[in-house]
């Protein structure tokens, strides 16, 4: 974004957004959240970064940025997108240069891809997809929107995620598997049959 973007929430995920950000070369304009913690914005402060205030503030950037949103709940950026998409404004992309994307992969608006992240070939991503650090992603999968993955997650090739899933830390999805909208597998699952919506499934193999 040229006049640059704004992260919402000034958590941890969201201060890891701007580590991103930095790395990439792509200027901060500020923090925006609607209820931070005196602890967050101390350390947002120790980064050299302001604190703009509440979300509504961005209406007043209009179109001059972009966002990204800095939080790891599926369910709540998908909340918080709704909101800001109301506003006008653009969702940026954010990848880190640690990151590799095939270069056919289709990025959705909101993508972040931290260090060490993995996409292959043929793969199709939907907006606000977050993938942690060293999480893979294989060819010819689809991930829908909202979907966040854990750090050294690994989803095989020809999967496809509903949007809203949660996949945990050291989770696999073994190939050709669907998991539905808004399921949750847990930490260091290893999935080898499709999950149904708004399941949580875990352990190994994941039930």
């Amino acid at each position: 974004m040229k006049n640059g973007l704004v992260i919402v929430g000034c958590g941890g995920h969201g201060r890891e957004l701007l580590m991103i950000a930095r790395a990439a070369g792509q200027p901060v304009r500020g923090f925006v959240d609607d209820g931070p913690s005196q602890r967050n914005l101390d350390r947002i402060a120790a980064l050299g970064v302001p604190f703009l205030g509440p979300s509504a503030r961005l209406s007043d950037e209009r179109p001059s940025i972009g966002y990204v949103i800095g939080i790891g709940d599926p369910r709540i950026r998908a909340r918080i997108d709704d909101e800001l998409r109301l506003h006008g404004l653009p969702a940026a992309t954010l990848v880190h240069p640690a990151a590799t994307i095939g270069p056919d992969a289709v990025l959705g608006e909101g993508f972040v891809a931290f260090p060490g992240a993995r996409v292959t070939t043929n793969v199709t991503i939907g907006r606000h997809v977050h993938l942690n650090q060293n999480s893979t992603v294989g060819h010819d999968t689809v991930i829908a929107d909202f979907v966040q993955v854990n750090p050294l997650a690994a989803i095989s090739g020809d999967c496809h995620i509903g949007s809203g899933v949660l996949i945990g830390t050291t989770a696999c999805v073994l190939q050709g598997l669907r998991i539905g909208a808004d399921a949750t597998v847990g930490a260091g699952a290893c999935v080898t049959r499709d999950v149904e919506a708004k399941t949580t499934v875990k352990g190994v193999p994941a039930r």
